[in-house]
């Protein structure tokens, strides 16, 4: 899907909005996400903490994983709001490396200024792949 101006706008709204619905009470890091699939749909996710952190789970791959859940298996873009353009961590630059590393990672902090904009294989060189396994 060709990136224009206005749906990249779109993206950043959309992961600065969802933000606000992050549950972050120990942290108090909320994250949001905009996840753009290759058919043009727009999945959101935030950040789901819990008292046990391990079973916390990141906005990027909650909106992964309700794109997933609907049929979807190619991104072209996803789009994370911090309060600072933080940077994925590792665990979903590996699960987004599971869909595609030409996905294109944007982050923006939280005046809608983009921090970073690179691909899945820029953030994660030699990623481990399906192919990998064979």
């Amino acid at each position: 899907m060709a990136m224009t101006s206005n749906l990249r706008t779109e993206l950043i709204e959309r992961a600065q909005g969802v933000r606000s619905n992050a549950y972050a009470p120990y942290s108090e890091y909320a994250v949001g996400a905009a996840l753009l699939t290759n058919t043009g749909k727009i999945f959101t996710g935030v950040n789901v903490e819990n008292a046990s952190y391990p079973l916390s789970m990141c906005a990027e791959r909650n909106s992964i994983f309700k794109a997933v859940s609907e049929g979807e298996r190619q991104f072209d873009m996803i789009v994370v709001a911090t309060h600072n353009g933080g940077s994925p961590c590792g665990a979903c630059r590996q699960v987004l490396a599971e869909f595609g590393l030409e996905t294109r990672v944007m982050t923006v902090d939280a005046d809608g200024e983009v921090v970073l904009d690179m691909t899945v294989r820029e953030l994660l060189p030699e990623a481990f792949r399906p192919e990998d396994l064979g």
